[in-house]
């Protein structure tokens, strides 16, 4: 059922690990700047305890790093069940990963001071002093990723080809991540 895949001339799958996959998190997390959060939602939740987020870092450990306020549904949710997931895209037509973690939430002033930008004072008021910060720090399980091997403009460049010689010239690579 996967004759896309099975047509293609060239090497399309490379599962990650260990530092390979902590360097696609990086990678990626610091292209795409922001993610969708998912936490497990509440039955009358109406975004099904999705939303957008700003990521803040990726560590050396592929953990992802987060700024919240300490009253946010997210933080309630993430209490009640740690176990989230993150979905980000970090251009247009590639970069996308999907992350199972863990979420643990801490009011570290280090941490904070760390991850403080002078825009997050929207949120925050007070600014760096304000109460309700806590950080929230995701720990990959796994995931999957799906990019292009060679950039966007050789991607097109092999459609356009591909689609005009009627042969699959996929420049797709894609794989399991596990940290």
């Amino acid at each position: 059922m996967d004759s896309i895949n099975r047509d293609q001339p060239e090497h399309n799958r490379q599962d990650l690990s260990a530092a390979d996959a902590v360097a696609r998190i990086q990678d990626m997390s610091d292209d795409a700047d922001s993610c969708f959060f998912c936490t497990t939602a509440l039955a009358d939740s109406p975004t099904g305890g999705t939303r957008p987020m700003s990521i803040k870092k990726a560590d050396e450990t592929g953990a992802l790093w987060f700024l919240s306020a300490a009253d946010s549904h997210k933080n309630a949710e993430i209490a009640a069940d740690p176990a989230v997931r993150l979905f980000l895209q970090s251009s247009r037509h590639s970069g996308f990963l999907a992350l199972h973690g863990t979420a643990t939430i801490s009011r570290d002033r280090d941490r904070i001071e760390e991850l403080w930008n002078p825009i997050v004072k929207t949120w925050f008021t007070e600014g760096k002093a304000d109460p309700r910060i806590t950080v929230i720090k995701v720990t990959p399980t796994d995931g999957y990723y799906w990019d292009n091997k060679h950039g966007d403009f050789v991607a097109a460049t092999k459609m356009m080809i591909g689609a005009a010689v009627g042969k699959t010239l996929d420049d797709s690579i894609e794989g399991a991540i596990a940290p």
